[in-house]
């Protein structure tokens, strides 16, 4: 605390409080929340606006008054930057979309994206007008052709309301980074990208400038209340060929950090885009769907093992998307979060790398879709269900996201309590642990219908609707896999819990009943008709 500060006495503070509470309208200064003076007295901190290591001033004239919750868990030790990224997080907490919030939210949030863009152009010209913001001015540009890819651009400072934000090409949230890249603007060090759009004019008086990358460096700017941004502006390009380059920066060149979930939900696009060509070059109409996986494979020569890759993404990007999915409030997509319990890539691992079939199907896209009998339709609908059991019995109402993941094991070897629920929670959830134990889910399914006298597939375990009877048996198993005192044995965290270990380690566990000498499984290994019957 700065000597200033020390100095108020009792009777002097609460006068100052009452000075910066009516000059910042009742509002703390950052979370520009409402402050009631009687009930909120003893939760309120009196701090520097510009820190004084900065050369902000130890008097009035650089105090501010703030709820001590925000001014002590503060993001930037300016109250300036720390209100900016207060608006971010209270933006974050109003957007329901599963990928979290992008570009496109940060700009209607201060009255971005409103308005189509009126453009003309030639050969060698762009020429436009801005006067829905009153700049009626005519404007003239040189159009600029990219020597490699033969795409025409130009260069433009354009007012926020004429910029949208392109979620199909990049549907990625905006990950933690934002946080520096808003303290390094706000400190005046220029942006060294310039945000990279496109426009179709043959949309005429709907016509849009969408920004489809640089949106995080375009976000922080927009945060600290730019109205302006410069872009470099492609025009009439083939969306196909900038989707396709923005997945490669994401995934084949690792330029930009797309994570799992993102790259998947790109392949699902470009996937589409293949679709259309592939019916246009076929001469087939726009609504044929009779082709097959693995004719689109072979019509894309030179993009096979591209094409596979898509047409798996839009099946894990549809199961992780799917409106049933209850599973997937508690995956943290960006894989860096310690709020929820799985991480994205452990159910690509754990899950769908064992029950989502890899292989081309050789029957056609629509293929008993009349009949609800479509085999990826129903591998869909069936590995969704089966991870709303797994959310069910084992995190809705039992996961604390206030507890969340971080060192949780050595929080429990510090004493610190946590709750048994939550703590069962985090170790069936990690990657290698819920590997093997889906695995046993899988031989749930393989025992119950060979029993029935039915053919099991274990390639294909989920391209066939299962009986009740299978299903029954799943709950039975994850409630009785559940209750196993092993995940909730607070003395098993320095031990097996303790560090990480392969899947090969937790399937020879559960098969044995022990791990490294310690017996995590009184009685033997793992019973699974036992785990089969109804809970008592």
């Amino acid at each position: 605390m700065s000597f200033g500060l020390r100095a108020l006495g009792g009777e002097a503070r609460e006068a100052i409080i009452l000075d910066l509470w009516n000059s910042q309208n009742g509002k703390c200064f950052i979370s520009e929340n409402p402050i009631d003076l009687d009930l909120h007295g003893s939760d309120l901190d009196i701090d520097h606006v510009i820190p004084t290591r900065d050369g902000g001033k130890d008097d009035v004239t650089n105090w501010a008054l703030t709820f001590s919750h925000y001014n002590r868990s503060k993001q930037a030790t300016d109250l300036r930057v720390a209100r900016v990224l207060a608006r971010f997080e209270a933006l974050k907490k109003g957007v329901e979309d599963a990928r979290g919030v992008n570009l496109g939210h940060v700009l209607t949030s201060v009255g971005g994206a409103a308005r189509n863009f009126a453009i003309k152009t030639t050969d060698a010209e762009m020429i436009y007008s801005l006067a829905g913001t009153g700049q009626t001015q005519v404007t003239t540009l040189p159009l600029w052709t990219d020597e490699l890819s033969g795409l025409k651009h130009a260069f433009v400072k354009l007012p926020i309301e004429y910029l949208h934000h392109d979620d199909r090409l990049n549907p990625r949230g905006i990950g933690s980074n934002i946080r520096g890249l808003v303290i390094e603007f706000f400190q005046r060090f220029p942006q060294l990208h310039v945000p990279l759009a496109w426009i179709n004019t043959e949309e005429g008086g709907a016509a849009k400038v969408r920004i489809f990358d640089g949106q995080h460096k375009a976000a922080a700017q927009i945060l600290l209340g730019v109205r302006e941004l410069p872009v470099r502006l492609f025009v009439n390009p083939d969306p196909d060929l900038l989707l396709t380059a923005n997945t490669h920066a994401g995934t084949t060149l690792r330029q930009v950090a797309f994570d799992k979930a993102t790259q998947r939900h790109l392949g699902a696009s470009i996937l589409l885009d293949r679709i259309e060509r592939f019916r246009s070059e076929r001469g087939m109409a726009a609504e044929y769907s009779s082709f097959t996986e693995q004719q689109l494979v072979d019509h894309f020569k030179g993009e096979q093992a591209q094409m596979r890759r898509y047409i798996i993404d839009d099946q894990r990007n549809a199961i992780t998307y799917h409106s049933d999915n209850r599973l997937r409030d508690f995956i943290e997509m960006g894989g860096k979060g310690t709020e929820r319990p799985l991480s994205y890539s452990a159910i690509e691992k754990a899950v769908y790398s064992q029950t989502i079939f890899g292989g081309m199907l050789d029957t056609p896209d629509d293929h008993g879709s009349d009949a609800g009998e479509n085999p990826r339709d129903v591998e869909r609908d069936q590995i969704v269900r089966l991870l709303n059991i797994i959310a069910d019995r084992i995190y809705i109402g039992q996961w604390d996201p206030g507890i969340g993941s971080s060192k949780l094991e050595s929080k429990v070897q510090q004493d610190v309590d946590v709750a048994e629920d939550h703590l069962r929670a985090h170790r069936m959830g990690r990657e290698e642990i819920l590997q093997a134990w889906v695995e046993l889910v899988l031989n749930v399914c393989q025992t119950v219908v060979i029993s029935s006298g039915q053919f099991w597939d274990n390639s294909k375990p989920f391209h066939r609707l299962l009986p009740d009877s299978v299903w029954v048996n799943i709950e039975n198993f994850v409630q009785n896999f559940s209750r196993l005192p092993l995940w909730k044995n607070r003395a098993l965290s320095s031990t097996v819990f303790g560090g990480k270990h392969n899947v090969q380690f937790w399937k020879n566990a559960f098969a044995s009943g022990s791990a490294n000498g310690i017996t995590i499984l009184p009685g033997g290994g793992i019973n699974l008709l036992e785990l089969m019957k109804p809970p008592s």
